[in-house]
């Protein structure tokens, strides 16, 4: 007698690619495989990069991008979506259109604006795009300390500047805030996230070293968590942890300083 095997769960990522393979979709799929999630993807931008650096971006043509949006969400029973790299307010529109279409689909959206090697990634003008457009649409955003100064036109220095950040970032619209301190000095990296019900700090031991990928897997790896049924709180916990060990197991696989994670070895 055969057992049936139950559906897998099914996440989409919205975000460019990285021709190194180290962030955007490359790791955003490996994410989700590592947690056993069907993953599905609509590529908002090509990007020529390696570890030393981004060196060309192409943003396909709008009508492709919708295309793409239609196509996975018309066929796959998607459990959650994570938005990264948008690079320009058209796109952002873009996208915040099909997600009318589809109100129910929690949604994780990290607002990816520069690459960790300083390289833009994005339009002068997409933080208020991403603000006008998105935010409201996000169950839960995961700005780094660099990406919450631009969207709130801020420093953040402390822990307590990070707290009140995120709660300015509620007020902007976003239905939970994960903040990512690893921008902060200090031996251990401390994440926020506060939601309407409350705040939870989590703690890690800080790994010294340029690191690639960290803030696209953190979020498919949340995404994942939702599609599969878990909580928000839940996921995040999950998260956090598996970023930790995939980037613990991190190599550098070109000739520049980044290590990227090993997201397949972080689950074993």
């Amino acid at each position: 007698m055969t057992s049936k095997r139950l559906p897998r769960p099914i996440a989409l990522t919205i975000a460019g690619s990285d021709s190194g393979g180290g962030a955007g979709i490359q790791a955003d799929l490996r994410t989700f495989a590592a947690f056993g999630v069907h993953g599905t993807c609509v590529i908002t931008a090509l990007t020529a990069q390696n570890t030393r650096g981004v060196t060309a971006i192409h943003t396909p043509p709008l009508a492709t991008l919708r295309a793409q949006l239609d196509a996975v969400l018309a066929d796959f029973r998607v459990g959650a979506i994570k938005i990264g790299m948008l690079a320009t307010p058209g796109i952002a529109r873009e996208v915040a259109a099909a997600l009318t279409r589809h109100p129910r689909i929690p949604v994780v959206l990290d607002p990816v604006l520069v690459a960790t090697t300083g390289a833009k990634l994005a339009s002068n003008d997409l933080a208020g795009a991403l603000q006008r457009h998105l935010l409201s649409r996000a169950d839960l955003l995961t700005p780094n300390i660099p990406e919450a100064e631009r969207l709130l036109e801020r420093s953040i220095r402390t822990t307590g500047d990070m707290h009140d950040a995120a709660a300015a970032l509620l007020e902007q619209g976003a239905r939970a805030v994960l903040l990512k301190g690893g921008h902060l000095a200090g031996n251990e990296v401390s994440d926020l996230l506060l939601t309407k019900a409350g705040e939870h700090w989590f703690h890690q031991r800080r790994i010294r070293g340029e690191s690639h990928g960290t803030g696209c897997s953190l979020s498919s790896a949340i995404a994942a968590g939702i599609a599969s049924g878990l909580s928000l709180e839940d996921a995040v916990e999950e998260a956090v942890g598996f970023v930790h060990r995939a980037l613990t197991l991190g190599y550098r696989p070109g000739k520049g300083a980044l290590r990227v994670l090993d997201h397949l070895a972080a689950m074993h």
